[in-house]
């Protein structure tokens, strides 16, 4: 678990330790090439892989102050949602879900999950949803009165300082190589900002068109001379968008090494490594770390018997 003061709420949520596993696989003996993989889906069933460390910081704001709420955000399949719903209602915090789109008439099992969690949720149109001005913010404080404000995905300071913690797992490694996959750039910046080594970090995008990484670090704070590489090949046409190619991949991937993959951000990921060992862009001799960032249960927004696992 991280090496601070806020150890705690790892504990108190019922978090474990991660392991490092080698992935063997004759693709990288054929290459020589050696695999690792930063198990974070293995912290928590529900608060799996990167969620809660971005989360930690704000976490222990609600926890410290006297109103106890957070305000959120997210999409109907948020797995950022589902951690922020579990994790309060393990430390005895009000939490209030802002989802973008209109109520459907059929909730998805990830919102089901964050209202029996305890979280409100509040569903607003997709138009209100990109404005989110100062007038909005401003009516979710009149309604829900002080509260601690969590921005979609933690895309903020407090998340990237969280997600720096995910370094201490591996800062006395030397890796050639350590990925990771890129949403809201969060994680990525905080790896980025914080790993002092010499080993090329590179981010796989998830979504389309994700083009504005260096905005991003800006305004995460992350200075420019951090050196990293984005990768942004392996989306599969969007955020949450698959294939039947990547489900194949997910299975066979699960066959060889037992590691259940979410299709939204790890498999795309790892479907990127296994290519790009293909056609030899990692050079003999690299040894790469892989970071999973858990987000299983997005996996259950699948037909049933699609995956292995």
């Amino acid at each position: 678990m991280p090496q601070s003061t806020d150890k705690d709420i790892f504990l108190t949520i019922g978090c474990k330790e991660p392991q490092i596993l080698e992935l063997r696989d004759d693709l990288f003996k054929e290459k020589d090439i050696e695999v690792w993989m930063l198990r974070l889906d293995e912290i928590h069933p529900v608060v799996s892989g990167n969620k809660l460390f971005k989360l930690i910081y704000f976490l222990k704001e609600a926890r410290e102050s006297v109103h106890k709420t957070i305000i959120t955000f997210g999409g109907a399949y948020s797995n950022h949602l589902a951690a922020t719903a579990f994790a309060c209602a393990k430390m005895n915090l009000n939490c209030v879900g802002i989802v973008r789109g209109e109520k459907p008439k059929t909730l998805s099992h990830t919102l089901l999950f964050c209202r029996q969690c305890g979280m409100q949720l509040e569903f607003i149109s997709r138009s209100s949803y990109r404005k989110m001005d100062k007038e909005f913010l401003n009516e979710l404080k009149n309604k829900y009165g002080e509260h601690v404000l969590i921005p979609e995905g933690g895309f903020s300071l407090k998340g990237k300082e969280g997600a720096k913690l995910i370094t201490n797992y591996f800062f006395d490694k030397n890796f050639s190589h350590v990925c990771l996959p890129v949403g809201t750039a969060t994680t990525f910046a905080g790896i980025v900002d914080s790993y002092k080594s010499e080993s090329e970090i590179i981010g796989f995008g998830v979504l389309k068109k994700l083009e504005d990484i260096e905005e991003r670090f800006a305004d995460l704070e992350v200075p420019v001379s951090r050196k990293y590489s984005f990768i942004g090949d392996y989306h599969f046409g969007g955020y949450a968008k698959k294939s039947e190619e990547l489900i194949s991949f997910m299975n066979d991937f699960y066959s060889k090494h037992s590691i259940p993959l979410d299709f939204v951000y790890t498999a795309k990921m790892m479907f990127g490594i296994y290519d790009l060992i293909n056609k030899e862009y990692f050079a003999a001799g690299s040894d790469i770390l892989c970071i999973h960032t858990g987000g299983l249960q997005g996996n259950d927004s699948l037909p049933k018997e699609s995956l292995l696992f």
